[in-house]
């Protein structure tokens, strides 16, 4: 009898055991692509380790009722759009994994790629961060590594509507130290993240995964890349893909970010300096909208976003 409660009980044991990794996915109005994410993510190897977590922000199409397709998610309703910051705090804090594994809905993993990933974690404590090798359709691999984020490229950025320069990387290793993975399809320690006290939520929409990379680097970790992980990603929507006052506001969120990012790492008087010259940019082309007649309304709108340093938090209804 002995035996048996002891078998028993060690049936229960492993029945709860926490899962390995917690998949997290912020949603916003993007059901197709969501659904072949959740699919791809349905059909990895050893699924019973893995818990799926869904953050909708807001969604009007068919995002929150994701569940009802996929029942062995957890779906966590917002009831407004709050940025994808929070939606990652959020997501994250609920995660019982021991790695977050941070997906865009518009990322769909090969079965092995969890796996993988998790596995290198787990036999490299010099790793905080692993990602899989981005592809097309074809199996092309696509441009999303950036380089290291500095005051500079984040500047730049600024001036091309929130696009980063891509870096080509080395896909002969096994594993490849990179500077920016960005937040297509990256795996993180969890205690890592809770370590940074989570994300800045003066970060909204933008470059929470910049200051991911920063704090890695300065905790002298690495971010590796795993060419033999591979997942299909397909493009996401840029800022000038939306309707204009939801540009406007995306555009001083990324000014917000990059602000946020520059007084963080280069003090508080350069984050200072990128807010004046980001507003009299702002300023520029709202009046040069006047003589030209092309999209005053959104120069305008975008101006006073930036001016008034609006961040996406739930409180505007453009999104």
């Amino acid at each position: 009898m002995d035996e048996i409660r002891n078998t028993t009980g060690a049936a229960e044991e492993q029945e709860q055991a926490p899962p390995k990794v917690s998949a997290l996915i912020v949603s916003h109005d993007d059901a197709p692509a969501l659904r072949r994410c959740l699919q791809a993510l349905e059909n990895s190897k050893n699924r019973s380790e893995l818990e799926i977590l869904v953050v909708d922000n807001g969604s009007r199409d068919e995002c929150a009722q994701m569940d009802s397709e996929f029942p062995s998610i957890t779906m966590l309703r917002l009831p407004r759009y709050f940025g994808v910051t929070k939606a990652m705090n959020i997501g994250t804090r609920t995660a019982a994994g021991e790695y977050i594994f941070f997906l865009q809905p518009e990322t769909e993993v090969a079965p092995d790629v969890v796996s993988l990933l998790a596995a290198r974690l787990e036999s490299d404590s010099s790793a905080s961060a692993v990602c899989p090798l981005l592809v097309d359709e074809e199996g092309r691999p696509v441009p999303f590594l950036h380089p290291w984020p500095t005051r500079a490229t984040l500047v730049q950025a600024w001036r091309r509507n929130g696009d980063l320069d891509f870096v080509t990387p080395n896909l002969d290793a096994d594993a490849v130290p990179v500077e920016y993975a960005g937040r297509a399809a990256i795996m993180v320690r969890k205690q890592f993240v809770k370590g940074m006290n989570y994300f800045d939520e003066r970060y909204g929409e933008f470059w929470a995964d910049a200051e991911l990379a920063f704090q890695i680097r300065r905790s002298q970790k690495k971010t590796l890349l795993l060419p033999a992980a591979r997942a299909r990603h397909y493009s996401v929507p840029r800022i000038e893909d939306y309707p204009s006052a939801a540009r406007a506001l995306l555009s001083a969120d990324c000014a917000s970010g990059i602000a946020t990012y520059i007084s963080k790492h280069n003090g508080f008087f350069s984050g200072l300096v990128f807010r004046l010259s980001a507003a009299l940019s702002a300023l520029g082309a709202a009046l040069a909208s006047l003589l030209t007649f092309r999209d005053t309304g959104y120069h305008w709108s975008r101006f006073f976003a930036i001016v008034s340093w609006q961040r996406i938090d739930g409180s505007q209804t453009a999104l």
